[in-house]
């Protein structure tokens, strides 16, 4: 029932920008914190960024800290990861995560970022 649709993605220089988003339907979306990851090949899948469900709080991966911005529009049910500065090692497919207070979290698709030259 719980539908993610990330969308944004794509091949990018390093150093360039993208916006990714995440469509969500099916659930009370302000209710749900909001969370993205990412795995690269070879890799475990990593938190990138959280928000909470009212967006008074969010968390970052120190490996992103002051290049990314996670926001969400609970009018419009979708969540945002501005990434700015990227580089190479940015690389990765990235997931959309909804959680609700105490349960168990539901994922996207995936979307596939590429950072190169």
């Amino acid at each position: 029932q719980v539908q993610l649709v990330e969308s944004g993605g794509g091949l990018v220089q390093p150093g360039g920008s993208l916006r990714l988003s995440c469509a969500a339907s099916g659930f009370t979306f302000s209710s749900y914190s909001m969370s993205w990851y990412r795995q690269a090949p070879g890799k475990e899948r990593e938190l990138v960024a959280a928000i909470t469900s009212t967006g008074a709080f969010t968390n970052y991966a120190d490996s992103v800290k002051g290049r990314f911005t996670i926001s969400r529009d609970n009018a419009k049910n979708t969540v945002y990861l501005q990434m700015n500065s990227l580089k190479p090692e940015d690389t990765a497919v990235y997931y959309c995560n909804a959680r609700p207070y105490r349960g168990i979290g539901s994922w996207g698709q995936g979307t596939q970022v590429t950072v190169s030259s």
